[in-house]
């Protein structure tokens, strides 16, 4: 049988668990964690654990607690590498507004830290990425290129201040792009990770039965990224990626390179609203406002399961 409080699982590609715990709350529950993005052990930390509480805010929940989750080598790395890890995560959760409250953590020949988020919303404002409609706007939170520049960075090619701008999107919250995003009342949100601007708008087309048309001039990219582009660094996973979309997309006179940062794979990413086109700029105030990027990268259409890229 089929829990009736159970509201969101694994049947949906959503971004988080939602268990209905009374008639005005539910609780968002989601794990999530990474290989090192970078060298640093406390900036790594905090990316994770920003990484792992965007599902929570994504579904338009506040979190309430995380715990940590720990793979580490111990008889080949420090501990106090691991020390730093954690320090930075507890420290971008203390940020959230939450502690930290146990956790788990096992031998492992690979780093690996996240954590188990949880959240609490209201059962009949839970954002799902499923929802939007044709002639919704589509708005991205935070700019492109995380893959390629994690990579560069491995290769010792990214320019130092396209580091700098990479590590601090990658540590920065969601939680300013959901306050504004539940302040007007979105139709359907996702987060962008793994699976790229791409792989993620395509899940959230395929739950709403809707397709979209993509500006590319009007999608954020850290400066920078395009040189290393063209250069041919990028992540293996950006080009597993981008095969996996090509199908689904009509991409015009893009070339490799713009295909490919569509389909890069993102480290803790912003958010992808859709937004009933009367309240888009409602919305790119709230975003704004809140110090947060708005940027309006194209729309929801009735072609469903394609997406359609033009230049602008």
């Amino acid at each position: 049988m089929i829990d009736p409080d159970a509201l969101v699982g694994a049947a949906e590609a959503d971004d988080a668990a939602v268990y209905r715990l009374s008639a005005d709350q539910a609780l968002v529950a989601t794990v999530d964690y990474i290989t090192p993005v970078v060298d640093d052990p406390y900036t790594f930390g905090q990316i994770a654990a920003a990484n792992s509480l965007s599902d929570v805010y994504a579904m338009g929940a506040r979190p309430i607690f995380a715990l940590n989750v720990v793979g580490f080598p111990r008889e080949t790395l420090p501990l106090d590498l691991l020390a730093r890890i954690l320090e930075g995560g507890a420290a971008k959760v203390a940020e959230a507004g939450i502690g930290v409250l146990g956790g788990h953590s096992v031998d492992d020949p690979e780093p690996k830290y996240g954590l188990v988020a949880l959240g609490l919303a209201h059962p009949d404002r839970i954002v799902k990425n499923g929802g939007a409609r044709p002639g919704d706007r589509l708005f991205l939170t935070k700019p492109l290129g995380m893959g390629v520049i994690t990579t560069a960075i491995k290769r010792d090619a990214a320019p130092p201040a396209t580091v700098a701008e990479a590590l601090a999107v990658m540590s920065t919250l969601n939680r300013a792009a959901a306050e504004a995003m539940m302040a007007v009342g979105p139709r359907a949100a996702t987060d962008i990770t793994g699976f790229g601007l791409l792989g993620h708008l395509l899940e959230m087309l395929d739950a709403s039965a809707a397709g979209a048309t993509l500006q590319l001039d009007q999608v954020p990219v850290v400066d920078g990224v395009w040189d290393l582009l063209r250069a041919g660094i990028y992540p293996g996973g950006s080009r597993r990626n981008l095969e996996h979309v090509d199908p689904r997309v009509d991409w015009g006179d893009l070339d490799d390179a713009e295909r490919l940062l569509l389909a890069d794979a993102q480290t803790s990413g912003g958010l992808l609203i859709a937004v009933a086109a009367e309240r888009a700029d409602v919305l790119r105030d709230e975003l704004l406002a809140r110090g947060t990027l708005a940027a309006e990268i194209g729309a929801v259409t009735d072609e469903s399961g394609r997406v359609r890229v033009t230049r602008g």
